[in-house]
């Protein structure tokens, strides 16, 4: 009796970096919390921080935190998918963790700015990238105005921010609106799901909202 034959050898499927980066008011961090529950499979990945840790914060779990000198040698060393300062620290996600993550098929979820999103395209073109838009240039100011007890300049300064980050929305695969959060949840979801074709950055509707956002008030 001849010795039975294998079967053919199963190729592990390469998992998916989702990033998602929006202006400040738009919502982003309250869906990708909704997102995350909602979609058990998906990890989120997480990023380098020089600043201090909160009480409330765990190292591993919420950041990996390092000194400045640590994240200079790490950026010497080619270590970052990608990496910015905001502000008086320095943040960033490592390369390695990332490509062995994807390289085990698990679907990695990464929340930064467009500048940060524009680095891991450079490295990662496979990447899907999701810009979140607010639906309009008023619920943009409420809820920044909401936020907190901000004087006027400060709103003002935010507005001009969101202004900077809403103009590069071309750059991103998908656009997602939170106008009825249920609804960009379910958006997130049929991305992930890859049935967003409908949320396709081009499409005319997220072209008029935009120009509508970037509009200089009378």
């Amino acid at each position: 009796m001849s010795a039975p034959t294998s079967g053919p050898a199963v190729t592990q499927r390469r998992g998916r970096l989702f990033v998602i980066a929006a202006p400040s008011g738009a919502g982003k961090t309250s869906l990708v919390k909704a997102l995350m529950a909602a979609e058990p499979s998906l990890r989120f990945s997480i990023s380098y921080t020089t600043r201090a840790q909160r009480p409330n914060e765990q190292n591993g779990r919420d950041y990996h935190f390092v000194t400045v000198e640590g994240f200079r040698e790490m950026v010497e060393r080619g270590e970052f998918l990608e990496h910015a300062r905001v502000f008086d620290n320095f943040y960033g996600t490592g390369v390695r963790t990332v490509q062995d993550a994807l390289q085990r098929g698990e679907d990695l979820l990464l929340e930064i700015d467009w500048q940060g999103a524009r680095q891991v395209r450079t490295h990662l073109p496979e990447a899907l990238t999701i810009f979140i838009l607010p639906p309009s240039r008023q619920a943009l100011e409420q809820r920044l105005r909401g936020r907190s007890t901000d004087s006027e300049a400060v709103i003002a300064r935010r507005l001009r921010d969101a202004g900077e980050d809403i103009s590069h929305w071309r750059e991103f695969d998908y656009v997602v609106v939170n106008d009825r959060f249920e609804q960009a949840v379910a958006d997130l979801r049929a991305i992930v799901h890859a049935d967003g074709a409908r949320l396709a950055a081009g499409r005319p509707d997220a072209a008029a909202l935009a120009a509508d956002l970037l509009r200089t008030p009378a």
